[in-house]
């Protein structure tokens, strides 16, 4: 689709100017702004910008949760020629200096007080930064600074401007091809300093129309915008999509009534990645826990029914008539009303990436009669890579390549990709674009896997995170940690894991207690505790983890090319890890070098067979205070099997 973001809103507000292009949750109440209106409000933003002096190719930092003028803001900045950048807005203050500096911002967009005063805290070490506007004016009446001003001072500023100058930003708007630069997005710099990802409006919207196509998306979806608007996932899908189908996005009020809108919203078309479906499914276990004793018989009698048969019923294979039967008391009695309590009975198509999703947690959904899918892609690729077709959706594959997509698998096992949906280049960085792109097109995905019989794409692990074992009976088994990890977070009771092993002669994990399902656990038990560290510490606890280890176990221990990658030792961490403390990446990815080095004391205990160790760290309180806890942490032991022995435990 040879067209631009700018246009697309365009086609939508001269066709449709009446339908809705998003909604917003405000005070309790859902409030509706119409592609006409949008396209009203981008033209003043735009306006407004335009006499700050923004020139063509200029970058724009947008800041905050998604909101309706946020949005608007970046297609204004589309339509004067310049790149929205957008950051993560739980990212401190520190965090956001490589981008502002990198890409010699001079203006941001913001949602709120808080954005703003990280930027204020950072703007003597960014002299560029002149401009900043902010969309919430709660707590800014008093606040006065250089450069700092309302966007509805902004859209002020552009309706003097369009009186004016009326043709100037149709004009503008009319400049735009589709191989200029649309975006712009930061890595989460696993291994260093972000990277700036660039994208054009070819690029994303190519992928986005692809996507559409595939799985027969119209302007008829419901979508839900709750995820950071920096991350690539969400931005395809509320907003290069959105824009490509027009379609209506929904933006909660805050992050703490995502699940109260998500049942009020009933998206059809739903995107998450695995941490979102791991706390639903969390959740659910809690109530569950909470239920009388026939509920709880009634939900595991028909979970087990629809383990066995709901997949082959979603995906359209007949059932024999008693389980057919079965199945429909199930949908009326526990499958409907639990995905009417997850807010997912509408949807029609639902997705998950940015990280591998655990086989058990996948099929559970599935099983229950949502469709959910998996996905492939990256932030270099517009997502869009690899997608599970209608009834060929297995659990260990993440489909087939669509539509103009090239995938081959170079002899040490690595992904290679070639579509119209590869990125321009990282920003100032020649020699990194080199490193991962080739002459011919080709860029390297840095995932290990293979495509099988079918055409499906398989991934193991990150081609970095694969390892093997050495020495020991399990010398030069395959070792996994993502896999592992996995496995291990499909429990209610486990919300992290990280597992070590490559060039070690066991596999050792240490372990992150889910504080609200354990609480819940340890409620009902009348185990008192004071806080996280206390409750990670009990030995009820580490005896409820290690059981949670052992099932791993025993499924490893079944599985020929994974057996040797069992848990041997583990321990519970007291502490969660944090993104703040540098521990997680702001999508929530585990910073598997960081935790390595940093609590590499620990790592060497699991391995020297002690029972215990002492240990202090660092820490970032909300406040915005450092500060340092310790512990003394039990090293638990966790039973291993032979395959044998796997096969009798599971029966």
């Amino acid at each position: 689709m040879q067209t631009t973001f700018v246009r697309l809103l365009h086609e939508h507000a001269t066709q449709r100017p009446q339908a809705p292009a998003l909604r917003e949750k405000e005070y309790g109440i859902w409030q509706t702004l119409s592609w006409g209106e949008l396209a009203a409000l981008v033209r003043d933003i735009a306006g407004g910008l335009a006499a700050a002096g923004l020139a063509r190719g200029d970058h724009v930092v947008v800041v905050g949760d998604n909101r309706p003028r946020l949005y608007a803001s970046m297609l204004a900045v589309q339509t004067l020629g310049g790149i929205p950048v957008p950051l993560y807005q739980d990212a401190v203050a520190a965090e956001f200096l490589f981008p502002l500096g990198n890409a010699e911002v001079g203006f941001a967009i913001v949602e709120n007080q808080e954005q703003v005063d990280k930027l204020l805290e950072i703007r003597p070490q960014c002299p560029r930064l002149a401009r900043i506007w902010y969309d919430d004016p709660r707590g800014m009446r008093k606040v006065e600074e250089p450069g700092l001003a309302s966007l509805d001072t902004l859209v002020a500023d552009g309706l003097n401007f369009n009186i004016h100058q009326p043709d100037f930003v149709r004009a503008e708007g009319e400049r735009a091809q589709p191989q200029d630069v649309a975006a712009m997005f930061f890595t989460s710099g696993t291994t260093g300093n972000p990277k700036g990802v660039v994208h054009t409006h070819a690029s994303l919207i190519d992928r986005a129309a692809a996507g559409a196509r595939f799985d027969k998306l119209t302007e008829h979806e419901e979508v839900l915008a709750y995820l950071p608007p920096a991350w690539v996932g969400q931005n395809i899908f509320s907003y290069s999509q959105w824009l490509a189908c027009g379609y209506v996005v929904n933006c909660p009020e805050n992050a703490s009534t995502v699940t109260i809108d998500l049942k009020e919203v009933g998206p059809t078309y739903y995107f998450a990645p695995p941490r979102v479906f791991e706390g639903l499914l969390t959740s659910v276990m809690i109530r569950m826990e909470d239920a009388g004793s026939f509920k709880r018989w009634l939900f595991r009698h028909f979970m087990d029914l629809a383990r066995r048969v709901g997949p082959s019923a979603l995906d359209g294979h007949p059932l024999p008539p008693i389980d057919r039967l079965h199945y429909a008391l199930g949908q009326l009695f526990v499958y409907g009303p639990l995905r009417n309590t997850l807010g997912l009975s509408r949807v029609r198509v639902a997705y998950t990436a940015g990280e591998a999703i655990g086989p058990d947690l996948f099929s559970f959904y599935r099983s229950i009669g949502i469709n959910l899918k998996q996905l492939y892609g990256s932030t270099e690729t517009a997502v869009f890579v690899c997608l599970q077709p209608d009834n060929e959706v297995r659990a260990d594959t993440v489909g087939v390549p669509i539509e103009g997509v090239e995938i081959k698998v170079d002899d040490s096992g690595e992904i290679l990709v070639r579509s119209p949906g590869l990125f321009k280049e990282y920003y100032k960085n020649p020699g990194a674009t080199a490193e991962v792109t080739s002459a011919d097109g080709w860029y390297r995905t840095g995932d290990a896997g293979f495509l099988d019989a079918g055409g499906h794409l398989k991934i193991i692990d990150r081609a970095k995170d694969v390892g093997r074992l050495a020495g020991g009976a399990s010398d030069g088994a395959l070792f996994a940690p993502k896999y592992v990890e996995n496995k291990l977070k499909f429990f209610p009771f486990i919300k992290e894991a990280v597992a070590f092993g490559h060039q070690r002669d066991r596999v050792c994990a240490f372990i992150n207690i889910d504080f609200d399902a354990v609480g819940n656990w340890a409620e009902k038990r009348n185990l008192p505790y004071a806080g996280y560290a206390d409750l990670a510490a009990k030995p009820e606890v580490a005896e409820l983890v290690r059981d949670c280890v052992q099932k791993v176990n025993a499924d490893l221990a079944a599985d020929a090319l994974l057996a040797g990658s069992q848990i041997s030792r583990f321990l519970i961490l007291h502490k969660e890890l944090d993104a703040d403390d540098g521990e997680l990446t702001r999508t929530n990815k585990v910073r598997r070098g960081t935790i390595a080095e940093k609590y590499g004391v620990l790592v060497e205990a699991l391995y020297a067979g002690a029972s215990e160790q002492y240990i202090e760290t660092q820490v970032k309180f909300e406040d915005g205070r450092s500060g340092s806890i310790s512990a003394t942490l039990k090293i638990g032991e966790a039973e291993t099997y032979p395959a044998a022995a796997a096969l009798g435990r599971a029966a």
